[in-house]
């Protein structure tokens, strides 16, 4: 099969790509750089010279708080350049598999969120991703729809080296306790959706670590794991972190479509284990 995948230099991208090799396909790397998603005509001659049977589309404008600054290019990225995607997709026949996020959700469920419960974004970011939800939906019949959350990998900044960062300075840590969902590893997601695009089952999954915590119980469990159990962790909510976006409090994700496919990521700890193996940091 062949995959164009979209953001190909990026953490999840780049896995994406090594993960399609593995199996036995042949991925096409494309990159924000090589042509602008939020470009009509661009994306367009791209697609239509590559001439994939699928497209994976996990490239996105992910800074939370800068799609707070600036809602109108994250809808035109994240919302409409996912349109165009899928629409050019549709044109040659080809399949879409959207990358998108637990921050569709408003954070006030009393459980996990199930594939279908009501999306209802509350900051400009989940609001961004709904809207390429939708444009994805209406233009391109043979979609699927991953939703993932809290993602960490190697390579760059991110939770787990922010905290490792941090205590390894001695810097004192103060995390919240009011935001709770499901760590993933892009390394088993990577996996996990180049299965579900060898599924060919349309529609819309929720693919995360099994399990889920808060952000204060994700970085105890780093310090325990790293020789710095007794570095002092404070509790404190989001209302003390005063950032431009509002993420939602409660938004695990429950993995039950993507399960009924054979298809089930390990739990959270498990992959932190295996990244802080690689990392030689365990």
């Amino acid at each position: 099969m062949r995959v164009l995948v979209t953001g190909a230099a990026g953490r999840l991208g780049s896995r994406l790509v090594e993960a399609l090799r593995q199996r036995g396909h042949e991925p096409i790397p494309a990159d924000v750089a090589e042509f602008d998603i939020a470009d009509f005509a661009a994306t367009r001659a791209w697609i239509t010279t590559a001439q994939p049977d699928l497209v994976i589309h996990p490239a996105a404008w992910t800074d939370v708080d800068g799609c707070a600054r600036e809602p109108e290019k994250a809808i035109t990225i994240n919302g409409l350049g996912a349109g165009n995607v899928a629409a050019v997709a549709a044109e040659i026949g080809a399949a879409i598999l959207y990358i998108s996020s637990n921050e569709v959700f408003d954070g006030k469920s009393s459980r996990p969120y199930l594939e279908y419960d009501r999306t209802q974004p509350i900051n400009p970011y989940g609001y961004s991703k709904w809207v390429g939800e939708q444009s994805i939906v209406g233009v391109n019949p043979r979609h699927m729809i991953a939703r993932t959350s809290w993602l960490f990998a190697h390579g760059g900044k991110n939770f787990i080296q922010s905290i490792l960062n941090a205590a390894g300075a001695g810097k004192p840590l103060r995390v919240v306790v009011n935001e709770i969902a499901c760590p993933t590893y892009t390394d088993d997601l990577a996996h996990a959706l180049v299965s579900l695009a060898e599924s060919g089952r349309y529609g819309v999954y929720h693919l995360v670590n099994e399990g889920y915590c808060s952000r204060y119980d994700f970085a105890r469990y780093i310090l325990d794991k790293t020789g710095y159990a007794d570095t002092p962790l404070d509790r404190i909510t989001s209302h003390a972190w005063a950032r431009p976006s509002t993420p939602p409090e409660f938004s695990p994700l429950t993995n039950l479509a993507a399960k009924n496919l054979g298809i089930q990521l390990r739990s959270w700890q498990s992959a932190v284990d295996a990244f802080l193996e690689r990392e030689g940091v365990l």
